[in-house]
């Protein structure tokens, strides 16, 4: 059976479905809230029970895996991490993101919304810690040729309302200056609020370490996989792995953002699928230096889209094509 929600140029069998790791929905408030809602209900009705018998075969410190088998983060010890706050059609939902300079989050293309907030300085994102530090998005600036139907260019960038304070708990994680490849081994560390078991969410940071691994690991699982602007990431033989609700967050490499998640297997087994920031620097600092904090007053959210999604997509506010 071919996966059909991946995204680059390899097509080969795969042993499960494939599918974004899309923001958490529903019950979870933007606060953090419940914990009472199924994420089975979103999987085709013949997957369910494969996916409780896949969980139910793995070994306990496997099934309570934080992100997929991490462990809780030291509060604060990742001062990049930012929890994205999105406001859809359908109701509220969540993703990471990261900091990449004081005016500006990266996240994942489809982390888009009509209105949208980032708390930073947080490890607790159910609790008012006096670390966080709440801005709403000014812009939301998604890559041109971003396509949500194989998910390639998943990318985007927030242009915060004002400038975030520096500090032990908030500062930007450097980016890649040049387009060198990860080696195959390099192990990298995730961090998220995503999911952490089938229906268990977490109002803490988890942070997971994973292996870069060979692009033929994801080319043999995921249809449109390219190496080219994509990670494969997480070693088969590990349950260890990014999941649902960590959309748009951080892949770093020895102090260095060099993924953003983007999608893997259904059932959260690795490897999953990291979009590579290194191929798209040239679109990052042309479109931030383009979008300079001057006015800093808040004004309200302006989606930029390309203009294939604007001719075929209605959205609020002003379009930017950059």
């Amino acid at each position: 059976m071919k996966s059909s929600t991946a995204a680059g140029d390899g097509a080969a069998d795969s042993p499960a479905p494939t599918s974004p790791f899309l923001p958490l929905s529903g019950a979870q408030s933007l606060a953090g809230g419940s914990t009472s809602s199924n994420c089975l209900a979103g999987l085709p009705r013949k997957m369910r029970p494969l996916l409780l018998l896949v969980v139910l075969l793995l070994p306990p410190r496997a099934r309570a895996g934080k992100i997929i088998g991490g462990q809780e983060a030291r509060p604060h010890s990742f001062p990049y991490m930012a929890y994205v706050q999105i406001q859809t059609q359908v109701g509220a939902t969540i993703c990471g993101g990261f900091l990449v300079r004081e005016d500006f989050v990266m996240t994942a293309a489809r982390c888009l919304g009509s209105q949208m907030n980032v708390i930073l300085g947080a490890h607790n994102i159910s609790r008012s810690e006096s670390t966080q530090q709440q801005v709403s998005v000014r812009r939301a600036i998604r890559h041109p040729r971003y396509n949500q139907q194989n998910n390639q260019n998943d990318i985007m960038l927030l242009q915060l309302a004002s400038r975030v304070r520096r500090n032990r708990a908030v500062m930007p994680v450097a980016l890649p200056q040049s387009q060198s490849r990860l080696s195959p081994g390099t192990v990298c560390t995730a961090t998220g609020w995503g999911l952490v078991g089938l229906n268990r969410r977490t109002d803490t940071l988890r942070v997971v370490q994973l292996r870069v691994q060979r692009n033929g690991e994801c080319h043999r699982r995921f249809d449109f996989y390219t190496g080219q602007t994509q990670i494969c990431v997480g070693d088969p033989r590990e349950m260890k792995s990014v999941f649902l609700g960590d959309s748009g967050g951080p892949l770093v490499c020895n102090n260095m953002a060099q993924g953003i998640v983007s999608y893997g297997n259904q059932l959260g087994t690795p490897p999953a699928v990291f979009t590579r920031v290194s191929s798209f620097q040239p679109w990052i600092r042309r479109t931030m230096r383009r979008f300079q904090s001057g006015d800093q007053t808040e004004t309200p959210l302006k989606l930029t889209l390309s203009g294939a999604e604007a001719s075929s997509r209605v959205v609020p506010r002003a379009l930017i094509n950059v």
